[in-house]
């Protein structure tokens, strides 16, 4: 293929297969279409599964980044309101910026005379 993917092709068994009809419904048998970097998708997928430390650091930032779309989607937001990419582009920006504002402020952002200061709510 000219991408690079490869297939494995499996005609001539598949047609004494008693399990045909139940895997393809294709005359000349299965074909599988194998991706042009599976080996590198495999291996990723591996050291996910297996790797402790590649495991904490998911669990450590998957919580904010999921957190931080949901905001960007939030309230009929999943689609773009504009035709266009520069206004479209410009949309989105600042939606990022009301939504980064939005959560500095709710973290303790005031303005005292010409400083901006983080003060952390006290429990």
């Amino acid at each position: 293929m000219a991408n690079g993917a490869r297939q494995a092709q499996f005609k001539k068994l598949c047609a004494t297969c008693p399990l045909k009809d139940r895997c393809t419904r294709s005359k000349t048998g299965r074909v599988f279409s194998v991706h042009a970097q599976y080996d590198l998708l495999k291996a990723a997928r591996d050291q996910a599964a297996t790797d402790p430390h590649w495991q904490a650091e998911y669990r450590r930032w998957r919580p904010p980044v999921e957190r931080a779309i949901a905001w960007l989607v939030a309230k009929g937001n999943r689609r773009v309101p504009y035709r266009g990419v520069i206004k479209n582009n410009t949309w989105l920006h600042n939606r990022a910026a009301a939504l980064n504002l939005r959560r500095l402020i709710n973290l303790g952002l005031t303005r005292t005379g010409g400083t901006w200061t983080i003060t952390p709510a006290t429990a």
